[in-house]
């Protein structure tokens, strides 16, 4: 795991080694193991290194061929590198070091392009070919590693994080007002926009070339719903199960200690168990507790560690003394506004398995391919809602009901506004945080006239649309696959992860994993209230009943109640005692809603911690 960057020489060729020094500098926490760059007359690169396989010097980066034609940085981790640099020697590759980056180095050298289609891990890479002069940058195929660029019509930058191309004099910081849009809707800038309007993210399973001044995209993999296997259900959980099994063995390789998040949920329980099976120690286990009850899985996880004989590590956030300097840290770390309120929890299980291992292994992933969201039962009856209750009915009930803003009422309006919508606008709107008339309210002016009729639901309806599933189901589960789950979940646990230094391995998200969870049936995901159907009957061989029946908690924190008690002060201040907010946002309007959050009329904590975010990253980022 790493950090990597690079541009066009005549980016920086002024001060070539300073720039590179300060691009690399400023990810320091991406790999404080070793940094160093290249640059000739063309191309710059730069590499920072967390060791995880060959400790030795041998894995530095930026790493040249043996002939010099070709150098690589890279960030990641490639699963079946064994497997790969023996097929490779029998085509005559000699290998210096024991590392992966040499392995896929070579891979490029022998198959071009093809090279991704024999890959297994999680990357994001840059090689540069100095005879064709010619720049291949690539992400892995579900985004679990980030790559931005810059582009300016002849010049190229890219890195794992925006700051450290910022760190290019003419890489300028200008907002992108339709992104501010999509940041508030879904909490995140959808790819492949950033905040920035000249700055993009690379989509995940695609790669770039670029050569003499001009880009070229394409997409080297996709996820295929068309093919549903007519098995039965005991059959596909068993291969299911050997599949995860398989992808869990393969990210046990690793020079530095190992070990897992978890949870007490299923997902995660799961891949302990599968781990503990494999690995001749105990499995280093870490879990974070809350106070209350509602949030806390703490003591589901210390129960669990019993049974399985694991070395567990917990840690209680509890009187959050230091959360308003825990929340300055992490905005720093994302870049761009980002309101996933579970970051604060995973920094800490991230900060804690730091302590005792390098790598952890999670149990991202099964919802998102099985539906395990309490979303995909709201969407479920909204559907059901929208085959029955008239559509003249439904406009009523959402003329009486509006305006609602707690309680039973607004979940009416809420259901009836939804239901009226196609299945496509239906559940765009169960996808997104920030209601399009309050939005209208919140908008400054100038805001409102530089936005104009933009549309942010487009980056939900294209995945929607462009799913080849027969059925509605499949089609958001390709929507999450490809839009949620690298924009956020993905985006949280790598910043987290990084932010201490700590590798994070996701064996649900391995593609075979991946793919062939896209070819179940959708009736085996998602019945009635029941979820993560086949999964959990694949996780039923392995773990107890018990826990197979314990409902699902998830990441939360009271974000309701940090505005009202913990959060009141700091958040007061950065919504209303900035001067930048007024040029993006109609405060009065803010004012009104934080009264009502704070006297218990309505619950807003989400629109306020979205908020109270941008006014943190504009501070740190722009008024800097």
């Amino acid at each position: 795991m790493c950090g990597i960057a690079g541009c066009s020489f005549a980016l920086i060729q002024d001060n070539p080694e300073a720039y590179l020094q300060k691009m690399n500098d400023v990810m320091l926490h991406r790999g404080p193991d070793d940094g160093d760059f290249f640059f000739d007359n063309d191309v710059a690169l730069c590499h920072r290194r967390l060791s995880i396989i060959d400790l030795s010097s041998d894995g530095r980066q930026p790493m040249q061929s043996a002939d010099g034609k070709f150098t690589i940085v890279f960030n990641g981790e490639i699963y079946n590198f064994l497997e790969l640099r023996k097929e490779l020697q029998g085509k005559g590759h000699q290998f210096r070091t024991k590392t992966d980056t040499e392995v896929l180095l070579s891979a490029y050298r022998e198959y071009g392009v093809e090279c991704l289609q024999k890959i297994r891990g999680m990357y994001a890479f840059a090689i540069w070919d100095i005879s064709r002069k010619e720049l291949f940058l690539c992400r892995d195929r579900i985004g679990k590693k980030p790559l931005y660029y810059y582009y300016d019509g002849e010049s190229i930058a890219f890195a794992s994080e925006i700051k450290s191309m910022l760190q290019i004099p003419c890489v300028h910081k200008v907002i992108d007002p339709t992104s501010v849009i999509d940041y508030l809707k879904y909490l995140y800038v959808p790819h492949p926009k950033s905040i920035y309007k000249n700055i993009f993210k690379l989509e995940p399973g695609h790669f770039l070339i670029y050569k003499k001044g001009k880009i070229n995209i394409d997409q080297y993999w996709d996820i295929d719903f068309s093919k549903p296997l007519n098995w039965n259900a005991e059959d596909i959980a068993g291969q299911l199960l050997a599949i995860i099994s398989d992808s869990v063995k393969t990210r046990l390789i690793s020079d530095v200690p190992l070990g897992a998040f978890l949870s007490g949920g299923i997902d995660s329980s799961a891949v302990v168990a599968l781990m503990a099976g494999t690995l001749e120690g105990p499995v280093k286990t870490c879990t974070i507790g809350f106070d209350e009850s509602a949030h806390n899985e703490a003591e589901y996880a210390k129960e669990f560690s019993r049974q399985y004989g694991t070395e567990h590590h917990e840690y209680y956030i509890r009187d959050n003394a230091d959360i308003d300097e825990v929340i300055k840290k992490l905005v720093w770390h994302f870049d761009e506004p980002f309101a996933d309120s579970s970051m604060v929890p995973t920094y800490h299980v991230c900060r804690v398995a730091r302590e005792i291992v390098t790598v952890a292994i999670s149990g991202d992933g099964g919802d998102e391919s099985f539906g395990g969201y309490e979303k995909y039962s709201i969407d479920r009856i909204e559907n059901r809602v929208r085959s029955i209750v008239p559509h003249v009915l439904l406009n009523a009930l959402c003329s009486v009901f509006n305006g609602s803003e707690k309680g039973f009422t607004k979940k009416i309006y809420s259901l009836s506004s939804t239901a009226k919508l196609s299945p496509a606008e239906g559940y765009y709107i169960t996808n997104t945080f920030f209601p399009d008339d309050l939005l209208g309210r919140v908008l400054s002016d100038v805001m409102k006239k530089e936005t104009g009729d933009y549309n942010p639901g487009e980056h939900t309806l294209r995945y929607y649309n462009r799913a080849n599933g027969d059925d509605h189901f499949s089609k958001i589960l390709y929507t999450d696959l490809k839009s949620f789950l690298p924009g956020d979940i993905l985006v949280k646990v790598d910043r987290m992860s990084m932010a201490n230094s700590l590798e994070v391995r996701s064996p649900l998200l391995d593609h075979k994993v991946i793919e062939f969870a896209a070819k179940v049936p959708s009736m085996l995901k998602v019945k009635g209230k029941s979820k993560k159907i086949i999964l959990k009957e694949a996780f039923g061989k392995i773990l107890t009943s018990e826990i197979m029946n314990r409902r699902k908690h998830g990441f939360e924190v009271p974000l309701d109640n940090w505005f009202r008690v913990e959060l009141k002060h700091m958040a007061y201040d950065y919504l209303f005692s900035k001067d930048y907010m007024s040029d993006f946002f109609n405060v009065p309007e803010i004012m009104e809603i934080w009264e009502k959050h704070r006297m218990h009329k309505a619950n807003y904590g989400t629109v306020l911690w979205s908020l109270f975010m941008f006014s943190l990253w504009f501070e740190e980022f722009i008024e800097t």
